[in-house]
């Protein structure tokens, strides 16, 4: 008679969460005045763009974050995609056939950020049917580096979910979901 047991773990290694960066109110008003620095400076639907139009945004929006979750890309790095994609289109005018190639190098680098695997660039160009090839992408890389100065550890908004539910009285067994949740609206938010 053989028992199998199986273990879900999850595999990756974690610091533990650092008490004194989450209870020192200076830590969240500095993620509050340097989130400022991280946000596009215009409404570049009506400033910057004129071949872009909203729902084109959300659709490559849509697209990447079913790229995230197939992927099971950590959970910063759909919003850190969607920032550097902003950003990038906030000053730089971007031609519609462009912006699936846009939205493949924004979501490599925030892969590379915050991920200890990354999303390699032959994948991504996989999750285009192959309408992009792997040196186009390398090559708008560099050129999404140059236009956001190589500022890419932008605040976003997962970074303030662990100083908020410090502050909220919350049941224990409620913080995962109640963290979950949140996690699932800042996705919702930026598509």
């Amino acid at each position: 008679n053989m028992e199998l047991l199986c273990c879900e773990v999850d595999p990756m290694r974690r610091a533990l969460p650092d008490p004194n960066l989450l209870y020192d109110d200076r830590v969240l008003h500095n993620l509050l005045t340097i989130e400022e620095r991280y946000l596009p400076q215009c409404s570049y639907f009506k400033c910057v763009q004129k071949d872009i139009q909203p729902f084109m945004r959300r659709m490559v929006a849509t697209w990447m974050l079913e790229v995230c979750e197939e992927q099971k890309c950590e959970e910063e790095v759909f919003p850190l995609a969607m920032n550097y994609l902003d950003r990038f289109l906030a000053v730089v005018p971007t031609r519609k056939c462009h912006l699936q190639l846009l939205g493949a190098v924004c979501m490599f680098l925030a892969s590379k950020l915050k991920e200890t695997i990354p999303l390699t660039a032959e994948k991504l160009c996989i999750y285009t049917d192959n309408s992009i090839k792997p040196q186009e992408l390398l090559e708008w890389e560099l050129v999404v580096l140059g236009k956001l100065k190589w500022n890419l550890a932008a605040v976003t908004p997962h970074d303030f979910i662990e100083h908020i539910l410090r502050k909220v009285p919350l049941p224990k067994d409620k913080l995962l979901l109640i963290r979950k949740h949140a996690q699932t609206f800042i996705a919702l938010c930026a598509t």
